[in-house]
């Protein structure tokens, strides 16, 4: 019995990895005030970050409605597979339970599956990328979620903000407020711990923040995926693939841009490095 892939767009995944692993991916809903955007489908990455820094009104985001988790459910498992839907953190967003209700709602697909991932970015889309492979390879359902669930507890990542402020504005702040006040504009470095953000540090130049990300990407003994997500800032995520390419090869280094349901809360600027693989050493 064939398991398809299902997640949603803050997994971050290029194109070409969708189409090859034949993934669903269920678009967030963002909101300029009353003007409202599909992820992805309505607006591009581009078109965003331009509106961002254009428009009177702060950019908000929503779930994606129960039914159209139902839909994509019943659109993947449409000729009687099983589906295993992988999403961000429940503790950053409501799209987890969103999908459980989504689940059942869901009448042509044989069977449904939702997992908290319990991170977000290309942290999150490493995972559903395991569970991909796995069901490509002709896992079922309970091994493809084992995968994922595997891959889970050895992905990470590192992320170096311009500004908390978007952060701020947006809500998703968590135990990050500590960094607020006069060093709004100081370069903080943020983490997902047990599926919040979390303050790691705080850098006083830009170029600092990057050594920073390329300090925890040399933390691994292995690594089996790398990845570096920008938000506006294309030459510095550039010049970050030239320093990480002495860490891991340079062609197996994803290059991602941040989709706009982060952008929202986080605002340009940011770089982030995800990594799939085996620590040697805790920087953070």
């Amino acid at each position: 019995m064939a398991v398809k892939i299902v997640t949603d767009t803050v997994a971050d995944l290029p194109p070409s990895i969708v189409r090859d692993l034949g993934i669903t991916v269920v678009p967030l809903v963002l909101r300029f005030g009353t003007d409202s955007y599909r992820d992805g489908i309505d607006i591009s990455t581009e078109e965003f970050y331009k509106k961002l820094e254009t428009s009177p009104s702060h950019p908000a985001t929503s779930v994606p409605p129960p039914a159209a988790f139902a839909e994509a459910f019943d659109a993947a498992g449409g000729a009687g597979e099983e589906v295993l839907a992988i999403v961000l953190s429940s503790k950053l967003s409501g799209s987890f339970n969103s999908a459980l209700q989504g689940k059942e709602l869901a009448r042509r697909a044989r069977r449904v599956e939702v997992v908290d991932s319990g991170w977000a970015a290309m942290a999150e889309g490493f995972i559903v990328m395991q569970a991909a492979r796995a069901a490509k390879a002709g896992a079922g359902l309970e091994e493809a979620r084992e995968a994922a669930r595997a891959a889970a507890g050895r992905v990470d990542f590192l992320a170096a903000f311009d500004t908390l402020e978007y952060l701020r504005r947006g809500g998703r702040i968590g135990a990050a407020a500590e960094l607020l006040g006069s060093i709004l504009r100081i370069n903080p470095l943020i983490a997902l711990r047990d599926g919040v953000v979390r303050p790691i540090g705080r850098t006083r130049s830009r170029a600092k923040a990057i050594d920073a990300l390329v300090a925890f990407a040399s933390g691994y003994s292995e690594i089996e995926e790398m990845a570096v997500e920008s938000a506006a800032c294309e030459q510095d995520a550039d010049a970050l693939v030239e320093r990480l390419a002495g860490i891991h090869p340079k062609e197996r280094i994803l290059r991602t841009r941040m989709t706009p349901a982060i952008g929202c809360h986080t605002g340009p600027g940011l770089l982030v490095v995800a990594v799939l693989g085996t620590r040697a050493s805790v920087l953070y």
